[in-house]
């Protein structure tokens, strides 16, 4: 493995390992990993990667580690980084479910969430700021942008409003009249994996699930249901306890996969399950990757590119809102927020490693008073 893998393998490994709070919170610790500290990529190309990365189904902030992984080694570094992200999820999680169904019941981690989730409207915040400020480029984008925010308040689907205000985008861009044209060559990962039967079916069915998941865990919660709860394959409770996994456990959330296939099929049928929910974003990103800077020397897909970017702002501005609505319920949810606010916008070069890891011991230690 040369020196640039290890790099990536390393890096979102350890993303992996820390990254509490869902995909806003993830690309925020992103953003500050591979733009700010190690200059990667430079603020506009990262945000161009969000901005396409949000109108393709599957978990946004896996997704964002292949795009990352390609941009510092090839089509191998994208490998690498979506499989380094996911394991340490995956492997946390497949103790949970082995306990699970031994025992039935899930271990009491409630006080070190209490003190992550704060912590993690914090890190959201200075990414927050700082992709604002490069996708805020004239009075238009931030009249566009104010409208997303306001019509994802307003209980919009979120990839609704970044359609939406990508064609308005467009529309704007055709008012001031110019034209230009697109060409792409799009390369395809291809996968293989011999399972058994029984295994193929849970295979196959977090496969489906995977190409066409758009939004958050409540939308996989309703997906699974369908799929599985409706067909007689697990009971409501076991799903319910399956989400929660995912909630709790770093990581994309679609771990809550690893969990399930566990409680089907034991260790293959967890293996089956991650991969199914997974490849299709590994297909999805090999395809869209190419797409990226060709978009953004096209005018035209660039004017829509640029509306995409800002309503991807305001949609994670507005999972911040209804975050903080959610966790800042008390006077130590407060506190925890206040001083990690001021740990991301003072102490500029402190790691959201360091964050995340202090909001948790803080969280705890004031769950004892």
């Amino acid at each position: 493995m040369n020196s640039r893998l290890k790099e990536v393998a390393k890096l979102f490994f350890k993303l992996g390992s820390i990254a509490f709070g869902g995909p806003a919170a993830h690309i925020a610790m992103m953003e500050d990993e591979v733009v700010k500290k190690r200059k990667w990529m430079t603020q506009q190309h990262f945000l161009d990667m969000v901005g396409a990365t949000n109108l393709i189904p599957g978990p946004n902030s896996t997704e964002m580690t292949m795009h990352c992984g390609h941009e510092r080694a090839g089509w191998k570094g994208l490998i690498v980084a979506g499989v380094s992200f996911v394991f340490p999820a995956v492997v946390i999680t497949m103790v949970f479910a082995y306990l699970y169904q031994q025992y039935g019941q899930m271990p009491k981690v409630e006080p070190f969430i209490y003190g992550i989730k704060p912590a993690v409207i914090a890190i959201i915040l200075g990414a927050v700021y700082r992709l604002g400020k490069k996708a805020l480029k004239n009075v238009e984008l931030g009249i566009l942008g104010g409208l997303t925010l306001t019509a994802c308040l307003f209980g919009v689907h979120e990839i609704v409003a970044l359609f939406a205000c990508g064609f308005l985008g467009l529309a704007l861009y055709f008012i001031r009249n110019s034209q230009n044209k697109l060409y792409s060559v799009t390369p395809l990962i291809l996968f293989q994996v011999a399972l058994s039967a029984g295994t193929f079916k849970i295979l196959w069915t977090f496969f489906k699930v995977g190409a066409l998941l758009y939004g958050s865990g409540y939308v996989l919660f309703a997906f699974l249901d369908a799929e599985l709860v409706n067909t007689g394959m697990l009971t409501r409770q076991q799903l319910i306890d399956a989400v929660a996994v995912g909630q709790f456990t770093p990581g994309p959330v679609l771990s809550t996969a690893t969990f399930i296939g566990w409680q089907l099929g034991g260790f293959w049928g967890a293996i089956a399950a991650t991969v199914g929910i997974f490849l299709p974003s590994f297909i999805f990103v090999s395809i869209l990757n190419p797409f990226i800077p060709k978009m953004r020397k096209s005018k035209i897909m660039a004017a829509f590119l640029d509306a995409v970017n800002i309503a991807a702002v305001a949609v994670i501005v507005a999972v911040c809102i209804e975050m903080g609505k959610d966790t800042l319920t008390d006077w130590r949810a407060i506190l925890i927020a206040v001083v990690s606010i001021t740990s991301v916008f003072v102490f500029k070069k402190v790691n959201s490693a360091f964050i995340v890891i202090g909001g948790a011991l803080f969280g705890f230690v004031l769950t004892l008073f």
